[in-house]
């Protein structure tokens, strides 16, 4: 089928086409609405309105970057590797991957499960919902799809076809160099306007160590090809409820560093913490979320590491190649490399956040002036430390304390 953008007006047309759609759906009438309100794809609702509880979510990339327009021209190949990508996860850890019921690399469609039942984490958290599962099944995703993709686990003509499938998502991995890495740490036309004349924003791009310190992550970044990654991990690409958690919108995904999801998942829970502490909100929550930021790096290396125990051979490492201590030597000092990454890669997304493009809503949206500043002062106090310091850091309690001691 030759590609269109598709619209309310001219869905039905095009799932009707679709076999297993059409018996989804049988002859119900439908309801169609958009719903998306993401940086980059259309998203919508097709609901049965005689049976309202049968209802798919259907994505699509546009040749361009939605949140700014069709002046910033963007491939619509991206959905090609979140299609791959929600296959290749679905099949390392399917409980937390929706269903997919079609596919088309042709339309740069997916349709896949309606999650009715969960809200975007991020959101929730803006509402100070309390989601007692979150760490232990997103410890597990990380764990088993960052594991089970890296060449602790592969061989190595599997390790180089999966390079092979994903690394020429070369305009997204282009999107997060640019807006992660670079353009929010200067002046730049795509940064909030906020930034403009902003002490804090000042401050920011004129820290040359941190501004060093960065580029070393954005080389890592650009070089590293240790696991599959989803890309962008944030509280903005997970549904959840108290029960089950999904993550979502991988169209980012590529082979990179380890780090990188952990970082991104860990710095978006410390913006969450900040927000909440600028706003004084009750102290129960924020012990919450530090309780959640301590067990998803706890659990992810405890998970990690017992995957890697029951591994005898892969790309690697052949068997008999050193003795079992030197060995728990190696992956002990691996594991620090791990964790260290990931605080660089939390801190350089935090500040990111700031005052780039594409804020995070429970900052960004504080209508008090005072309170903001107070926030992003904060975010940008403990986002600077792990970037510069993060090789100082070695234990998890260490990274409470930041948090704690930058937001008093």
């Amino acid at each position: 089928m030759e590609y269109e953008i598709l619209n309310k007006n001219n869905i039905v047309k095009y799932i009707n086409s679709i076999n297993n759609i059409r018996e989804y759906f049988g002859s119900d009438d439908l309801y169609i609405d958009e719903i998306g309100d993401g940086n980059l794809n259309y998203v919508f609702i097709i609901k049965s309105i005689e049976h309202p509880k049968k209802a798919l979510i259907l994505k699509q990339a546009v040749p361009y970057l939605r949140c700014v327009g069709e002046e910033y021209p963007l491939s619509r190949e991206r959905m090609t590797f979140e299609i791959r990508a929600l296959e290749q996860f679905s099949k390392i850890a399917s409980s937390f991957i929706p269903k997919l019921y079609h596919t088309s690399e042709e339309m740069s469609c997916v349709i896949m499960e309606y999650l009715d039942k969960h809200i975007i984490m991020r959101e929730g958290m803006i509402q100070k919902t309390i989601y007692p599962n979150f760490a232990e099944q997103i410890s597990t995703y990380l764990a088993q799809n960052l594991f089970k993709t890296s060449s602790l686990h592969l061989d190595s003509t599997q390790k180089r076809e999966l390079i092979n499938k994903y690394n020429s998502n070369t305009q997204l991995c282009k999107l997060t160099e640019d807006f992660v890495f670079t353009f929010a740490f200067m002046e730049h036309e795509t940064n909030d306007e906020y930034a403009n004349n902003h002490k804090l924003a000042k401050e920011l791009f004129e820290d040359i160590k941190f501004k060093k310190a960065v580029l070393n992550y954005k080389y890592k970044f650009m070089t590293q090809s240790d696991a599959l990654l989803h890309g962008d991990l944030h509280t903005g690409s997970i549904m959840l409820n108290e029960e089950e958690t999904y993550v979502i919108d991988p169209e980012f995904a590529f082979v990179g560093p380890f780090g990188f999801d952990i970082g991104a998942l860990i710095g978006n829970l410390i913006m969450s913490y900040t927000s909440h502490v600028a706003l004084g909100s009750k102290d129960d929550y924020k012990e919450w979320i530090l309780k959640v930021i301590e067990d998803v790096l706890t659990k992810f290396e405890e998970k990690f590491l017992f995957l890697w125990n029951k591994q005898e051979e892969s790309s690697l490492f052949t068997k008999n190649y050193m003795h079992e201590y030197d060995l728990e030597d190696f992956r002990r000092e691996f594991m620090l490399g791990i964790f260290q990454d990931s605080l660089a890669f939390a801190g350089c997304k935090m500040a990111r956040r700031m005052f780039g493009i594409a804020g995070v809503a429970e900052i960004r949206n504080i209508e008090d002036e005072k309170i903001r500043d107070n926030a992003i002062e904060m975010t940008l106090e403990i986002a600077k430390m792990f970037v510069k310091k993060n090789n100082e850091i070695t234990k998890v309690s260490t990274v409470l304390h930041i948090i704690k001691e930058k937001t008093k």
